[in-house]
């Protein structure tokens, strides 16, 4: 695979983007367009570090989110990328069929 550009979390989260993590599987998303009046928090209990629960819904588009993915995928994946996700590898197929359920 081609080497994608990579970021230590402290660094992405101050840089919009969609970034993915392939070893937990956690997409976040960093959006840096929408303000919140600072006003409704008392900051002297906030630390830089801490970060506040909006919502539990996901503002993301599902399917511009699967539209992304597939076309980094194209970028960056093997021939084998190409292929139908449903179709079972021929090796899978063959060991079924050594197995008696293919």
């Amino acid at each position: 695979m081609a080497d994608p550009r990579r970021y230590e979390l402290d660094d992405l989260v101050n840089r919009p983007g969609t970034y993915f993590n392939p070893q937990t599987e956690v997409l976040l998303v960093v959006d840096d367009s929408p303000e919140l009046d600072a006003e409704i928090f008392n900051m002297e209990e906030f630390e830089g570090a801490d970060w506040v629960l909006i919502s539990d819904e996901v503002p993301v588009d599902e399917d511009r989110r699967d539209e992304v993915l597939q076309s980094f995928q194209a970028r960056h994946g093997s021939d084998d990328a190409a292929a139908d996700p449903d179709e079972e590898p021929e090796e899978y197929e063959e060991e079924q069929e050594d197995l008696g359920r293919g």
